[in-house]
């Protein structure tokens, strides 16, 4: 088995270019339907996202700009044009030295991956019921030192490489998440759970 990518942290003009790509829903989407298909051009990603060839061609070239993708140079020709994305396994390490404008960009950043999120959670629970066991929530509530936070991270890293591999016939893509903070200040905290 290969070993996971390297993360990568984020700083400076990169992480400001990924919050302004981000902050666009055009390119936020280009960026995902890249991510999924690996290669794409204006045509494809228009006719996927509903957008004009002219409104992709444009986002496509300032995600570019911003090197968040790259053209395939080998696959184009003409006015076809052929982009992979350059997007970053991004990993923002606590205590991280940041400018102001560096720490405004992250925590847009964030925000915007957390709607996105919140939303997961939202259809998870709307179409439990009916998603023939698809649809998994389960929650803890766990007592943890700072070291065992770390080590619980990283062998959920671990796992969650351990099951990117080539689709299998019958998988679906799933969005997963992990989120692990402390629970001070709440009195009503619940053992683990499911659902």
């Amino acid at each position: 088995m290969a070993e996971p990518p390297e993360q990568r942290v984020l700083t400076g003009p990169d992480l400001k270019a990924l919050q302004k790509a981000l902050a666009n829903p055009v390119r936020r989407d280009i960026l995902g339907y890249l991510g999924k298909h690996g290669e794409a051009n204006s045509t494809s990603v228009a006719k996927a996202l509903g957008e004009s060839t002219g409104t992709t061609s444009y986002h496509l070239r300032k995600l570019a700009e911003q090197k968040l993708i790259a053209e395939i140079e080998e696959r184009s020709s003409g006015r076809e044009r052929w982009w992979r994305s350059m997007m970053p396994n991004i990993y923002t390490p606590p205590g991280l030295a940041l400018t102001d404008d560096e720490r405004t960009a992250a925590t847009q950043i964030g925000a915007l991956k957390m709607s996105h999120d919140l939303d997961l959670v939202v259809r998870a629970y709307a179409g439990y019921d009916s998603s023939e066991g698809w649809n998994q929530i389960h929650r803890a509530g766990l007592t943890l030192t700072k070291d065992q936070v770390e080590a619980f991270a990283a062998d959920f890293r671990a796992l969650l490489w351990k099951y990117t591999s080539e689709a299998e016939p019958g998988a679906r893509d799933m969005a997963v998440r992990l989120v692990v903070l402390p629970e001070d200040n709440l009195t009503n905290l619940t053992p683990a759970t499911s659902r």
